[in-house]
């Protein structure tokens, strides 16, 4: 199982398309009604040679081109689709067709229709703003030279710009901003031939997946890439001339502990992550008493070696000691430099100048190709060290009756992972089995879960590995694997009624229901699935949603602990669950009787709904008023 996207910024780093939203397909009744991820057709596509050659040369892009674009519109013609994430991307890929065809009437079309759907306002209001703006440009008249027109865009892009709500589009303009600083050829080539040219080589195929990635980033390169500097001085200029910072309601909600001598009982939450350093949190880690630190011994017997702040599995999920992945001496030595260019990233996508952004800015500028991949797992590599951490920081929160455990997952951050197999995907089953037993042994009453897995993950898996047979062989293969890992889990958590599961619902912006995520795709009356809104309590542009989505929280620029207890700000629905974790916590510290049915039915009745009845958002501070007036009768 693969977890989601760790920092919303990694997964737009080479979004150079820029072409968000959604599209109704008004579908004839008799059409085939597409209810899963599962039910989509797949694709495929002889293929040899370098796969970069379709995103430099129209020689080598133009049949794979047709052959995308014909499949694309049958797929439109033939089947509803109802999840509006996979409508997308299929419209965004014909959108990046149409302009590198120069079919500027149809592509004006597409963005029409993707604008006229998308719920999430800031989206309705970006959607198509990139491409909108260069049809324009290049209809507007001939141009001297391409530094003329270069110069007409950025006076009509910074135009279009000034008409946007600063208090609507504000992060994402600062996200678009921070996207096209990072971009280079360089690292859009690396990236994509690191992650597929080994796959390619063995199959002489590529995937519908990979194929409409190609085909739209040869129109980011041939027509975006070259306007980055007008890109970025028009959104700086915007930035610069609305510079004022969202309103926060997280504080006003803020739920606190102890007053007025209130007794708190102690509470058991386990942080089911990519392990966690206990550090930071020495008053409120939980101990197994029945464990001696350090011996190397299983002291109480239970099968877990040293297991006093919580227990762990390696990449194969095996058992080992240790609840935070151990560094070798060059992990340590490269260490402060992973941090530097994570916040580097963080920074740009904040729009904040700061020595890390610079420096960053530098060294993407002159990186090479075969430079890219190192650089990409070296990112992601920190991300899943810390993550844990940053989540466990968040959960404890302003509680000193919590009790931290760890849970740690290992997390593969390499861009090939390894092939799946039955075998593993037995050993991720048992090990989800023998880790929920291992709450209810020890009295966990909140788990938090920010990750997460789908059946496309391990598709991808066998794709990039150049395995697991024709693509329809690997779409059965992979969902043999998932369910072994989906009803491990359901069945175990299911058995488990005490505990409240807490899952992020996914950075990807799509139905976590349709796409088949798990955990937060298990409905269970204990699973609660969390989405994320920024510090206003507006629906950010990455989260996934759905009818399975119960609330949402903050997951925007949360700052929490790293190991060794410097703090960093994260985004993503990985920062939104612990914060529902947190309240939970606090609400059984304040009355540790309270059922699961309870709790959910407080963290729920508090929260309000926004308009348009999309977001359930928490208050922590109402929740715990209304635990008053149960505790009152």
């Amino acid at each position: 199982m693969k977890r989601f996207p760790w920092l919303r910024t990694l997964s737009a780093l080479l979004a150079l398309v820029c072409v968000v939203g959604t599209v109704s397909l008004r579908a004839a009744a008799e059409k085939p009604r597409i209810t899963s991820q599962d039910q989509l057709p797949r694709y495929s596509y002889p293929f040899t040679g370098k796969v970069t050659a379709v995103l430099t040369s129209d020689e080598a892009y133009a049949p794979l081109a047709e052959a995308v674009r014909a499949d694309l519109e049958k797929l439109l013609s033939t089947y509803d689709i109802a999840d509006r994430a996979t409508l997308r991307e299929v419209i965004g890929t014909l959108l990046s067709l149409d302009v590198h065809a120069g079919r500027y009437d149809a592509a004006l079309k597409r963005i029409a229709e993707l604008r006229e759907l998308e719920e999430k306002p800031a989206a309705k209001l970006m959607t198509g703003l990139l491409a909108e703006t260069y049809i324009a440009t290049r209809r507007s008249g001939e141009h001297a030279s391409e530094a003329a027109f270069r110069s007409s865009f950025q006076q009509a892009y910074a135009r279009r710009l000034a008409t946007l709500p600063w208090d609507v589009v504000a992060d994402a303009v600062r996200s678009t901003k921070g996207s096209a600083e990072i971009a280079t050829e360089a690292l859009v080539l690396g990236s994509i031939e690191s992650a597929t040219q080994p796959g390619v080589d063995k199959t002489g195929t590529v995937s519908g997946s990979v194929a409409w990635t190609l085909v739209s980033q040869r129109t980011g390169l041939a027509h975006y890439l070259p306007l980055k500097a007008e890109r970025v001085a028009a959104l700086g200029a915007y930035i610069a001339a609305n510079a004022r910072v969202k309103a926060d309601i997280w504080a006003a909600r803020e739920a606190s502990l102890g007053a007025g001598g209130t007794a708190l009982s102690p509470v058991v939450v386990a942080v089911w992550d990519s392990g966690v350093d206990m550090a930071p949190f020495a008053q409120q880690r939980w101990v197994n008493a029945a464990e001696v630190a350090g011996n190397g011994a299983d002291d109480d017997r239970n099968g877990f070696v040293d297991d006093v702040h919580g227990i762990a599995f390696d990449l194969d999920s095996k058992r080992v000691p240790d609840i935070l992945m151990p560094l070798d001496a060059a992990q340590r030595e490269a260490y402060p430099s992973m941090r530097d260019k994570t916040k580097g990233i963080l920074d740009l996508q904040a729009s904040i100048d700061s020595p890390e952004s610079k420096a960053l800015k530098q060294q993407l500028a002159g990186l090479k190709r075969e430079q890219t991949q190192p650089f990409l797992e070296s990112l992601n590599f920190f991300g899943n060290f810390t993550h844990g951490t940053h989540v466990a920081g968040i959960a404890a929160a302003g509680n000193p009756a919590i009790r931290l455990m760890a849970a740690r997952i290992t997390f593969d951050h390499r861009t090939i992972p390894d092939l799946p197999t039955r075998e593993r995907a037995e050993r991720e089953a048992q090990a989800a089995r023998d880790t929920i037993a291992y709450f209810r042994q020890h009295g966990v009453r909140v788990v938090n879960m920010s990750w997460g897995g789908s059946p496309r993950d391990i598709e991808g898996a066998f794709e990039a590995n150049g395995a697991g047979g024709t693509p329809e062989q690997r779409r059965q293969t992979a969902r043999e694997y998932f369910q072994i890992f989906r009803k491990a889990m359901t069945e175990a958590m299911a058995s488990a009624p005490e505990i409240l599961f807490v899952a992020a619902a996914g950075n990807s912006d799509n139905d976590a229901a349709f796409a088949e995520f798990v955990p937060s795709g298990i409905d269970l009356p204990n699973v609660l699935t969390v989405g994320a809104v920024d510090q206003a309590g507006e629906e950010t542009s990455f989260t996934s949603f759905g009818p399975n989505v119960d609330v949402f929280a903050n997951g925007f620029e949360v700052e929490s602990y790293l190991p060794g207890g410097e703090r960093m700000k994260y985004s993503g629905t990985s920062m939104a669950a612990p914060n529902v974790a947190n309240l939970a916590a606090k609400l059984l510290a304040l009355q540790p009787s309270l059922t699961t049915d309870q709790l959910v039915s407080l963290i729920k009745l508090g929260a309000g709904t926004l308009p348009g009845g999309r977001v359930r958002l928490i208050h922590p501070q109402r929740s715990v008023e209304l635990l008053a007036v149960l505790q009152r009768g």
